[in-house]
């Protein structure tokens, strides 16, 4: 009875709790084992080699006295420890007298439990013992079956072995075999070996003829059959032979040669071909499109490459096409790139190139296939040239006449509708991803160049315009007057006309061209102001002894050649340099008028003071007349760079600081009270006609430093010396430039200062330093006093 398999962990479980009454159990399995088992359930009989052997808890079992029973190290463990429990369980069941009578019921339970172990056990053991058999069986079985293989092996080798000699005769038959295959195959190719020749000289006659079709047919049919040999050759590692094969088709190169030549000639001349006899170019794209197959079938191959594969014949008709349109306008016309023949070469590039992609985009495309994309091929290569031709032109030392033409042409002409934005053109052309002709660094450093040749030009023309100017100063006739009586000069307005040209110029190109022309500008404007200074300035000469001394040109005002030369600021601020320039322009003319009128007013500053001046000279009128005939010429000067107002009061300062100054050269001292009523009068006189003078020509009196005359007048009429210190102290708050010097040089002019007061006055002046006002515009500090004279001394002593 087999052990059921669903059962076998409860059985392991039950094992394990009663392993006591299993060692007793495993006796009684022992002997079953060397007896052979049973073949019943009934009880087995004592082998006559066996004696009894008593277990505590299943009874007597046999043990073989010729066989060695296993011994368990922990039996003896195991039967102690079932002592034990036994003890400790019947010791807690029967620890009362009256349970000793329920003995014999727990004696039939626990024997009925032992015999169920058992014979599970045995049923166990019994399902083992037949597996073990059915494994014993099939490995038995294996062994015989393996030993007849190896029987059969070595059979088979031993008559392996007796059949080696006769496979020496296959291999001999195996190599005739190939060999006459061989010769098979060069039997059916001994006709067209033998007419070779004869082929090669006809395709010949046909390319001179140029039937390039029919010439091409037999061409491939030549290359075929020598690359079938070749291959074949190459397979069965003949390399050796394959020299003289290539040697025996040699004149397939000439032929090859010869038929690419006339190929290459055709797509040279493809642009006039497609226009007169496009039969001839379609013709020539169909062997190269044949060619190309050949190439492609042999390398997607990859066994064997004949030589001279793979040609690549469509990317050669890419290179001499690109090669044609490079070398028929941008090789040969390069000697003409420069001055007024790069007009003419552009504009025959623009007729060319717009000419011959209207050829491509109408006639050749219908000639190629379309992924030839040949009218895109054609415009990248036009670009490309065009880019590099410019950039060969632009190395050359241009004028700015070509630099201003490449820069028009570039970036402007090039893509209009006049060249490559041209309605027959579009849309098919689009040269926009193509990028520009000239990279944007090139762009500027043309740019930079064409500036400086402007410069260049822009300079040299205004030194030849202002010595022109220069000398139209010097004529004996009055300068010319615009409708409102000013002097004007026509110089400002032919500067600002010709800048302004060249700034309208460039805005033509780009505005970053117009930006730099219009710096430019600026800045030679700037230099321009400065160079015009230097011929205003007059210039000394030995003159006779009525004249001033210079040479000056007779009607010229300084400030009036340069009226109009203020630029334009209703879009642009004038730059803080240039305002500058015209700030020290405007200044030097005014000073050069001033240096004129001082000319004129010297001789008689000269005069004064004198007797003769206080006597009533006519001196001051005379001042007055010369003052008012500037005057005049003063407001016939144009705004706003000299301005009559301000040469008005640059004139009106100019005239008190040299009265001031004549009064302050020590050359007359009052000797009497009379005298000094008389210089008083005379200073108010004087003063007074001055400032009507310059009040009649329109300066106010505010803006008038004579004011300084008649604070002056009354230190010199103040009657009491003594209070002298109170009216100086005045003076020099009013007039803080004023010095100790100044003081008393008028201290002498009044003649009645004791020293004790002049050191009164001196100390007073000291104990009150001044400050300049900011607002101040010093007179006295602009005056110098003569040193006091050393007296004389005649002899050896003390000095009188």
């Amino acid at each position: 009875m087999r052990a059921q398999p669903g059962r076998q962990p409860e059985l392991a479980g039950w094992v394990a709790a009663h392993r006591g009454s299993l060692l007793a159990a495993t006796a009684t399995v022992t002997t079953l084992v060397h007896r052979g088992g049973t073949s019943g359930g009934g009880p087995t009989e004592r082998p006559a080699c066996c004696h009894a052997v008593w277990f505590p808890t299943s009874g007597c079992a046999w043990k073989c006295a010729g066989s060695q029973l296993p011994e368990w190290p922990e039996a003896e463990k195991a039967e102690k420890l079932a002592r034990g429990a036994a003890l400790k369980w019947a010791s807690g069941v029967f620890y009362r007298p009256e349970k000793l009578e329920g003995l014999g019921q727990y004696r039939n339970r626990e024997t009925q439990r032992n015999r169920s172990i058992q014979s599970r056990l045995k049923s166990t053991v019994q399902s083992y013992l037949e597996g073990v058999n059915a494994g014993l069986e099939q490995l038995r079985s294996a062994a015989q079956e393996v030993q007849s293989v190896c029987q059969d092996l070595g059979a088979a080798r031993w008559a392996l072995l007796d059949g080696a000699d006769r496979f020496q005769g296959l291999q001999q038959m195996r190599a005739l075999m190939a060999e006459h295959v061989q010769l098979a195959s060069v039997v059916q190719v001994l006709p067209q070996l033998f007419s070779v020749h004869e082929v090669f000289s006809h395709t010949l006659q046909l390319l001179r003829g140029q039937h390039l079709l029919e010439a091409h047919a037999e061409l491939m049919m030549m290359e075929h059959l020598r690359d079938d040999i070749l291959s074949q050759l190459h397979l069965r590692g003949l390399s050796s032979a394959q020299a003289t094969v290539l040697s025996y088709f040699g004149g397939l190169q000439e032929l090859n040669e010869s038929l690419a030549k006339q190929l290459w000639d055709i797509v040279g001349s493809s642009l006039r071909l497609v226009r007169e006899d496009p039969v001839l170019f379609v013709t020539a794209v169909r062997i190269i499109e044949r060619e190309e197959k050949i190439d492609d079938t042999l390398l997607l191959e990859a066994t064997f490459l004949p030589p001279g594969r793979p040609k690549g014949w469509r990317q050669k008709f890419y290179h001499v096409l690109q090669e044609t349109i490079t070398g028929a306008h941008f090789h040969a016309a390069r000697m003409d790139a420069e001055g007024p023949g790069l007009a003419r070469h552009l504009t025959a590039l623009q007729k060319d190139i717009v000419s011959e992609l209207r050829v491509v985009k109408d006639l050749m495309v219908q000639c190629v296939p379309a992924h030839y994309n040949i009218l895109s091929v054609c415009t990248a290569t036009y670009h490309q040239a065009l880019t590099s031709h410019l950039q060969d032109i632009l190395r050359e030392d241009l004028d700015k006449q070509a630099l201003f033409l490449l820069l028009e042409w570039t970036l402007r002409v090039y893509h209009s509708p006049e060249m490559m934005g041209h309605p027959d053109l579009l849309p098919e052309v689009d040269v926009s991803a193509l990028g520009p002709l000239m990279s944007p660094e090139l762009v500027d450093q043309t740019e930079r160049k064409y500036v400086v040749k402007v410069k260049a030009s822009v300079l040299e023309w205004m030194q030849r315009t202002l010595e022109v100017e220069f000398k139209e100063w010097f004529r004996e006739e009055e300068p010319e007057t615009d409708h409102q009586g000013f002097f004007q000069s026509a110089l400002p307005v032919i500067v600002m006309q010709m800048l302004n040209e060249n700034i309208q110029v460039a805005s033509l190109i780009t505005d970053s061209l117009q930006q730099k022309i219009y710096n430019m500008a600026l800045e030679e404007l700037e230099a321009f102001l400065g160079r015009s200074v230097k011929p205003l300035a007059p210039l000394p000469i030995l003159t006779d002894p009525g004249s001033h001394g210079y040479l000056s040109p007779p009607f010229f005002s300084p400030s009036s050649s340069v009226s109009s030369l203020h630029p334009n600021t209703a879009h642009r601020e004038v730059p803080a340099s240039l305002q500058a320039a015209l700030d020290r322009m405007q200044k030097k003319a005014c000073q050069l008028l001033l240096e004129e009128l001082l000319l004129d007013l010297q001789p008689l500053c000269l005069q004064l003071p004198s007797r003769k001046w206080l006597s009533g000279s006519q001196l001051v009128s005379s001042m007055c007349e010369v003052i008012d005939k500037y005057a005049k010429d003063f407001s016939r000067v144009r705004k706003p760079l000299s301005p009559a107002q301000l040469l008005l009061m640059e004139s009106e300062f100019l005239v008190a600081s040299q009265y001031l100054r004549a009064l302050m050269q020590k050359k007359m001292v009052c000797k009497s009270k009379e005298e000094r009523g008389q210089l008083c009068d005379r200073l108010l006189q004087d003063a007074t006609q001055l400032r009507e003078l310059f009040c009649g020509l329109g300066l106010d009196r505010s803006q008038q430093s004579l004011e300084a005359v008649f604070a002056l007048r009354e230190l010199i009429c103040l009657k009491d010396p003594t209070l002298l210190s109170l009216e100086v102290l005045g003076f020099v708050t009013k007039y803080p430039d004023v010095s100790d010097e100044h003081i008393s040089t008028l201290l002498d002019l009044r003649g009645d200062v004791s020293k004790e007061v002049r050191h009164m006055v001196l100390d007073m002046m000291t104990q009150h330093p001044q400050v300049l006002p900011e607002s101040y515009r010093p007179i006295f500090s602009t005056i110098l006093v003569p040193p006091p004279e050393l007296p004389l001394c005649l002899r050896k002593g003390k000095c009188a």
